[in-house]
């Protein structure tokens, strides 16, 4: 399905958020780096697995909320509540009013209707797409947010570090201008049907969908495949999480100053801070190329070598990135690294595919995303635990948990084989 034949909505909001993603990966994986600063690794990380919290209790509403009040509806008023957040933290940082603390507490706001905007503008690609295509429109929508995440740190090294407050203006007034676009240009998707079922269970209190979705997890403890699926997914979180979280903070600290490329008597140095812009916008280069390549490679395996496999690559390129200390290094590092990230993605989504049931697949994929909401509110305790332990023990410690989810994929399939 080509783009000029997609529903006007898609393309509006194709525009729309790659360019809002661009100035998002302007100073998203810099995040810890201020933070840091500002507050010390030890409550940098508390605050950021408080954050995420907050953010995975709105995501499981957020949903329920797109299906209840609209998807246009949701979508406007996600965009609006970003802008008074990336607004809020922008005020924060400026050179008039520098309140660490209240640009935490914008940035907060920002991720947790970041969280009730995704559930909503997913589920209206689901209205307007034939579900033969869907694919091929999600695929689109991922290169172009790859894309940014190759252009946006490079930006974010040059601007976001030097002055913050210019970078995080443009993230509010472009969520403003994308609330604009959404409210006066794309129209609302909700199917009468689900309308219609959830206005006659309009009774029910709100967080009655929570208390469902949350009942819906019983499926993780019945099955032991699934458990043990689940389980290393949570500890290999702990691996690939850190690309914002830990590895921004090591650069800075371990490196102040590395050559990239030199020539005679010229030569092109970076700072660490600049250096991990760069090898984020490395990693994003690599998904964009190679994501197709490696998935078509991925098919000529069977399942239990490519997940084992992936998990040894990830602690394979976080053992490397830990030992390194120039460029050529860490792109060795980010080269594994993002292998494993794109052997890891499609199959697994498959393999979840292929254990449920056909009446229980839903309950299946939302249990599923235990493996990212618990991962993500963990993986902050790394920034502190590398300043209780040294970096070297961290990465080692990220290391033998990779390793760790190798072995109990390598049970899961055990059992599997045997339940036939």
């Amino acid at each position: 399905m080509r783009i000029r034949d997609w529903d006007r909505n898609l393309k509006i909001r194709l525009a729309g958020e790659a360019s809002f993603n661009v100035i998002l990966w302007a100073f998203f994986p810099f995040l810890s780096i201020y933070f840091a600063e500002s507050f010390g690794k030890g409550w940098t990380g508390i605050l950021l697995m408080l954050s995420q919290a907050l953010s995975v209790l709105a995501n499981l509403s957020g949903g329920y909320c797109a299906d209840r009040f609209g998807r246009k509806k949701m979508m406007v008023v996600a965009a609006i509540g970003q802008a008074v957040g990336y607004g809020l933290f922008a005020l924060a940082s400026s050179p008039w009013l520098f309140q660490p603390i209240v640009g935490f507490a914008g940035f907060t706001i920002a991720s947790l209707f970041s969280s009730f905007y995704y559930p909503a503008s997913q589920a209206m690609v689901a209205d307007v797409v034939p579900d033969r295509h869907r694919a091929g429109v999600f695929a689109v929508f991922y290169t172009a947010a790859n894309i940014a995440v190759v252009i946006g740190p490079l930006i974010g090294s040059v601007l976001f570090l030097d002055d913050p407050f210019i970078v995080l203006a443009a993230a509010s007034a472009l969520c403003v201008l994308l609330a604009i676009l959404l409210g006066r240009l794309i129209r609302e998707t909700l199917p009468i049907e689900i309308a219609d079922r959830v206005n006659a269970d309009k009774g029910r209190p709100w967080y009655r969908f929570i208390t469902e979705q949350l009942r819906d997890y019983r499926v993780i403890a019945s099955d032991r495949v699934f458990f043990l699926f689940i389980l290393a997914g949570v500890l290999l979180s702990q691996t690939f999480m850190q690309l914002d979280l830990l590895f921004p903070v090591f650069l800075k600290e371990t490196v102040p100053l590395t050559t990239v490329l030199s020539y005679g008597d010229w030569s092109w140095q970076l700072t660490g801070e600049k250096l991990f812009g760069l090898i984020v916008s490395e990693n994003g280069l690599f998904v964009a190329l190679f994501t197709v390549i490696v998935t078509r490679w991925m098919l000529g395996f069977r399942d239990r070598i490519v997940f084992i496999g992936g998990a040894l690559f990830y602690a394979l390129g976080i053992a490397i990135f830990g030992q390194m200390s120039t460029f050529w290094g860490f792109t060795l590092a980010i080269a594994v690294f993002t292998l494993a990230e794109l052997m890891s993605a499609g199959p697994q989504q498959a393999f979840v595919s292929r254990l449920a049931p056909e009446h229980m697949r839903g309950q299946y994929f939302a249990a599923s995303s235990v493996r990212f909401t618990l991962g993500r509110t963990i993986a902050p305790l790394s920034i502190p635990l590398s300043s209780w332990i040294g970096f070297e023990w961290t990465f080692w410690i990220l290391t033998g948990l990779s390793i760790l989810a190798a072995f109990l994929y390598h049970l899961m399939f055990n059992r599997y084989d045997r339940q036939g």
